[in-house]
């Protein structure tokens, strides 16, 4: 089984993959910006599975949670800060390779990145939060796949 620089390689394949793709048929415009925040959610995809026992990736992960829900709190965006400080949470509620490493949870686990804005906010227009919630997916099929979970 990869450990995090594993996973993080292979987010950052799957995803650049994903993205490139993306943009040859037209459903992603070429923009530097976006594919890098993309990418970043695709390599946070492919740590967290991790986040469910004391790793590298772990330590990782959960620093770039603290950073965004310090940013969440410096703003007074104290809704999303609460939502995020939940949802970090829960993944130490089960044992490794429990629970973060199904395929269920691959489809589940990012779907707040599409819900909380459309029931908070319902903006006119979703795709962003489609497109974020892709790259989080795709970045955690491949930690999946790494850890040989589709055999």
């Amino acid at each position: 089984m990869p450990g995090y620089k594993g996973h993080l390689a292979g987010g950052t394949f799957v995803g650049g993959m994903a993205a490139t793709g993306a943009v040859m048929f037209g459903l992603l415009h070429m923009n530097p910006l976006l594919i890098a925040a993309l990418m970043g959610f695709c390599l946070m995809g492919a740590l967290f599975p991790d986040t469910d026992t004391e790793s590298k990736g772990q330590n990782l992960f959960y620093l770039i949670f603290a950073a965004v829900d310090l940013g969440l709190i410096l703003k007074k965006y104290y809704i999303w800060a609460a939502w995020l400080g939940f949802l970090a949470m829960l993944p130490p509620i089960g044992s490794h390779r429990g629970w973060t490493h199904t395929w269920w949870a691959m489809l589940v686990v990012p779907l707040p990145i599409i819900l909380i804005p459309a029931i908070l906010f319902n903006p006119p227009d979703m795709m962003p939060f489609y497109q974020f919630y892709a790259a989080f997916t795709v970045g955690y099929f491949s930690h999946l796949l790494l850890d040989g979970e589709f055999r």
